[in-house]
């Protein structure tokens, strides 16, 4: 079995591209890093280290890689694979889209097998976006045909992969957990199951279940941790105060999942608890600007801040460390992450009011806008003092 995986990154090749392999695949990594793709043709193989005290290998083999930036070589490569998948960042989706739709183009001009395209992307419905965008290049002829024989079912993927530095440049580190859910009434009939994935029926509990709690507490800490000076989310989330703190945002994103999708509360609380444990993993060291990066994605209305609150507010509830969370947001200021740099200048030219109506869809009527401008102005006194 062949498969294509879109982005030979840490997460490519530390999650996604060891599991597929690890399930029998071939696999043929897609990225346009030169170099990357250049070691990964020429050795075939790299290693992937469990963050553990065993600090367990494993090597992955019966690997190779293509340029992305060659679109005949991508499309030809798409046009062979029995399974596609990605982890590219959902920002690069659209990028990666039109070699995608000419391998479909050609496999079903060859009367190929079915298809299934998995986005494992840390966002709610992945897939679904990503076939927007390949189908955005298609005919309406193509885009019927294809509807027959290529399946997007939607993913949720788990697993902390920070960034990280080697002697071998292939080489990758990775926390022992992970989870790679699928829902497979979007697969088509008679698909092959991926040993290692969980499939469910219905997604969204499980995509919301992760994105509100690993996504939001993680990033919860990474904006608190960044106002308190810690470099690391390891080293923030060790100090009792933001720890305390992130539990209460994972505890108010908690309740909003056990009230809409039914969660046992018991059992809620021990997967926030294994969440929280995660993020002090010693062997890890996760720095507070990757996990905090990419604010301006981070405070869409569709992501795991604002998304949980409004449904929160929504159900009675008042999220007032979600907004927490957001004000903290608007303080970042790493001055290497171009979305952070544009926030501040927003904040310096509209003001916070206007900001975070721009970047949140908040109207200033409604009582999470005033909650978010609240606590933004008092972290603001305090970093003033």
């Amino acid at each position: 079995m062949k498969a294509v995986h879109f982005g030979a990154g840490n997460i490519g090749r530390g999650f996604i591209g060891l599991l597929l392999s690890q399930a029998g695949y071939e696999v043929l990594f897609s990225d346009v890093n030169d170099s990357l793709v250049e070691q990964l043709k020429e050795r075939k193989s790299y290693t992937v280290r469990l963050a553990n005290e065993a600090q367990e290998a494993f090597h992955v083999s019966n690997v190779s890689a293509i340029n992305g930036k060659q679109a005949d070589d991508v499309a030809e490569a798409v046009a062979q694979a029995d399974l596609v998948t990605t982890a590219v960042g959902v920002n690069i989706l659209k990028h990666i889209a039109a070699g995608i739709a000419k391998g479909i183009e050609l496999r079903l001009n060859r009367g190929a097998a079915p298809l299934p395209i998995i986005a494992c992307e840390n966002a709610i419905g992945g897939s679904t976006q990503l076939k927007e965008h390949v189908y955005s290049h298609l005919s309406a002829d193509m885009r019927e045909k294809a509807d027959a024989s290529i399946a997007f079912p939607d993913a949720a993927v788990d697993r902390i992969v920070p960034l990280q530095h080697h002697e071998d440049p292939l080489q990758v580190t990775v926390e022992p957990f992970y989870e790679w859910v699928i829902d497979e009434s979007q697969m088509l009939e008679g698909f092959h199951r991926i040993e290692g994935v969980h499939y469910v029926k219905q997604l969204e509990p499980y995509i919301e279940r992760k994105l509100f709690t690993v996504n939001t507490g993680h990033c919860s800490a990474a904006y608190l941790g960044y106002l308190h000076g810690f470099d690391t989310i390891q080293a923030a989330m060790a100090n009792p105060q933001i720890a305390a703190l992130v539990r209460h945002v994972m505890q108010e994103t908690g309740s909003l999942l056990i009230k809409k999708h039914g969660f046992d509360q018991a059992q809620h609380d021990s997967y926030i608890d294994k969440i929280l444990n995660r993020f002090l993993n010693p062997y890890l060291i996760d720095e507070v600007a990757r996990v905090g990066r990419s604010p301006i994605r981070k405070l869409s209305a569709n992501d795991r801040l604002v998304r949980p609150a409004l449904q929160a507010y929504e159900l009675g509830m008042k999220p007032a460390y979600l907004a927490m969370a957001m004000a903290a947001a608007f303080s970042f200021k790493d001055k290497e992450d171009p979305e952070a740099i544009q926030i501040q200048a927003d904040l310096a030219a509209i003001g916070i009011t206007q900001a975070i109506t721009k970047y949140t869809t908040i109207p200033e009527d409604h009582p999470i806008h005033a909650m978010i401008k609240t606590q933004y102005e008092q972290f603001q006194q305090v970093e003033v003092s």
